[in-house]
């Protein structure tokens, strides 16, 4: 489209290519989000996953007049795959799916997910020093990082499940979590 006169009819045909190979794209992301939540909610009746804040990660660096960001070109690269993933949408659908089919989803808060030893229980950032490998400074343990935040995003899930269940307030519906302000003041009436 750049190399053709704005408006003319070659520009127009280039466009509608180019909104047909989009088209197709979000399709093909569509249903493979489909798919997948479709699998995981028949599959599972609980499932734990990090309450990532889509809208904030994916935030503009620019920064202002006075002030200009650092990086602004690498982080909006990062903004357009982390938007072009769809999570949100993926979270959207395992929600209501999961409810359909009478399971829970539990949204855990990220802090420290990857900072956290499974093992010892030892929180800091040295104990992942670099993006894949995951190694405590206080007993030793390795593993790759990932693996790591999984077992911890699990663990906090179920503390979080078992805090809504036992509660004296009967838990909401399916998929539904409360604050973590209820959620605290569950576990402290919990014996």
């Amino acid at each position: 489209m750049s190399r053709k006169t704005r408006f003319s009819n070659n520009w127009k045909k280039a466009k509608a290519r180019i909104q047909k190979i989009h088209a197709c794209i979000g399709n093909a992301r569509r249903d493979y989000l489909h798919k997948t939540s479709t699998a995981i909610s028949q599959n599972h009746a609980m499932v734990c996953i990090e309450d990532l804040h889509v809208r904030n990660m994916s935030r503009s660096a620019a920064g202002s007049t006075e002030k200009p960001g650092k990086n602004v070109r690498a982080k909006s690269g990062l903004n357009r795959s982390i938007l072009d993933q769809g999570w949100y949408e993926f979270r959207r659908q395992l929600h209501y799916k999961l409810a359909w089919n009478g399971g829970w989803l539990v949204a855990v808060p990220p802090r420290n997910t990857s900072r956290t030893c499974p093992y010892c229980g030892h929180i800091s950032a040295h104990n992942r020093r670099s993006q894949a490998r995951f190694e405590c400074v206080e007993c030793g343990f390795e593993e790759n990082a990932d693996v790591v935040g999984a077992i911890n995003v699990l663990r906090a899930g179920h503390a979080r499940f078992a805090c809504e269940v036992s509660g004296a307030v009967m838990p909401p519906a399916a998929g539904i979590h409360r604050s973590d302000l209820d959620a605290a003041r569950c576990c402290a009436r919990a014996p």
